[in-house]
Order: C-alpha cells, then structure tokens, then sequence
C-alpha cells in the first residue's frame, strides 16, 4: 500500500469525501491511495453513512494490537498459499465480513461465511473453522444452522467420513432461485390484500403495485439464474504477456 497505513489525516479526508458524496475512486485519487484501500477502510469502519475518522484510527489501532498479540512468533508463523500477503488478506476477510453484517447477517455468521468463501477448497470441517476462527464449536455450529436454513452452505461427507461445509459454486445459483421463489410469494401474499382492503381503495391500489414490481422482478431474476448459470462454472482465461486476445490486433482493437 502506498505510503504505508492510513493517517488520521487520510481517515479525516475520507470522512471529508464521503460527506461531500464524492466516489472511492476520487478520495483514492486525491489522498494518491488505491481505491481498495479506501473501500476497504470505510467498509470495515461502519459503511459510508456511518464513517468516522476518530472512532475508525482507534478501531485500527486496537485491531493491530490484538494481531500482534496473537501472532505466533518465529519461524512456526504459518505462511500463506500462493504466496499472498498475510495482512492484505486478512484486511479484505474484514472488508468481506463487514459487508455480510450489513446485508442483516449476524457477526458470527458473517465471519464463518467470509471464512469459507476465502479458502481455496471452499469447504472446511467444524474443527477447522474453530481453528481459524479461534471461537468454540457451539458459535460456530450456530452460525452453520443458520447459513444452511438460509441455502448459502451445504453439508457433505469426505472420505474419511468428516462433516464438512461447503460453498460451492451452485449455492449461487440456487440462492437467486430461492429470492425469485420469495418475491413470487410476496406477490400472491399482497394481491391477497387487495381484495380483503378493497380493489379500489389507496391501500389496495399499493399492494398490487407492489405485487406488480416483486412479480417482474422475481421473474427476471429466476430468467437470469438460468441464463448465467453457466458462467459460476467458466473458468478463467489466461493470455501469455504479450500475446493479443483472440480477435484483436495488437493495438486491443477488434478485427
């Protein structure tokens, strides 16, 4: 990161940026940060209607505080897959975590998901996730019932018989079936009203809006699921350096 952390300076622009409505990428541009780090600090310090910059210098220096404390010393640190930055990682685990808490999920709830969704297996065992985690097996079983009533984890065995929880790629996809299911039965729920209310009466009139608007939006939702399923399986492409995309010339223009 340029310049290393943040200044309570910078944290005071970025609250200055944020009251005057201005983008990540300006403050980013104005404070010469990169736009991750802004998102990043304002997103893990409260969102964009709730930043401060007093109370989010203090809230990094007690988190800084705390991973020294429980950082293991010497070479038995354990060390990163791919080679990724310890730090980085963890910063965007906050990020992540903090928007899930925003979205309604519980603290704990959204940590066991961030969890899951940032290992490369996509899948961990109860024992793992209270490892990483370092909270007991309850909290994390609790957080597991939840997130599997809701369709967002599912159980499967390995082969050493193991519970473990999975995201995988088609939770999505049947996450989006299940909200297009949702607004389907909000439909029928509030059409149920107009006729109770009154067909021409104000109340009756806004329940069949409503009706109206979750209805075409639940049927473009479940339309689109279908249609993009394909691509939560499409992995990505990758052009030696150098080399010009298929059906491009050298200057990025097509052919």
């Amino acid at each position: 990161m340029p310049g290393g952390r943040l200044t309570q300076r910078e944290r005071q622009q970025i609250a200055l940026g944020l009251a005057d409505e201005l983008a990540y990428a300006e403050i980013a541009r104005r404070l010469d940060r990169p736009t991750s780090t802004i998102t990043r600090e304002v997103m893990r310090n409260g969102g964009p209607t709730a930043y401060r910059a007093d109370l989010a210098h203090r809230a990094t220096e007690r988190r800084t505080h705390r991973r020294r404390q429980a950082a293991p010393q010497g070479p038995q640190a354990p060390a990163q897959a791919h080679g990724r930055d310890a730090e980085a990682v963890h910063e965007y685990e906050e990020t992540f975590t903090t928007l899930l808490i925003q979205t309604g999920l519980p603290k704990m709830t959204a940590r066991v998901l961030t969890c899951l969704y940032t290992t490369d297996a996509g899948s961990l065992t109860a024992s793992e996730l209270v490892q990483r985690l370092q909270v007991s097996p309850a909290s994390v079983s609790k957080a597991i019932a939840l997130l599997e009533s809701q369709g967002l984890v599912r159980r499967e065995r390995d082969d050493r018989r193991r519970e473990r929880y999975v995201v995988d790629n088609d939770v999505w996809y049947q996450g989006m079936i299940a909200a297009a299911r949702s607004h389907a039965q909000l439909a029928e729920i509030a059409r149920q009203g107009v006729s109770v209310l009154g067909r021409d009466t104000p109340a009756a009139v806004r329940l069949e809006n409503i009706a109206r608007f979750v209805d075409f939006v639940g049927e473009r939702m479940a339309h689109a699921a279908e249609q993009a399923r394909d691509i939560l399986y499409t992995k990505a492409e990758t052009t030696p350096a150098g080399a010009a995309e298929p059906g491009t010339d050298q200057s990025g223009h097509g052919g």
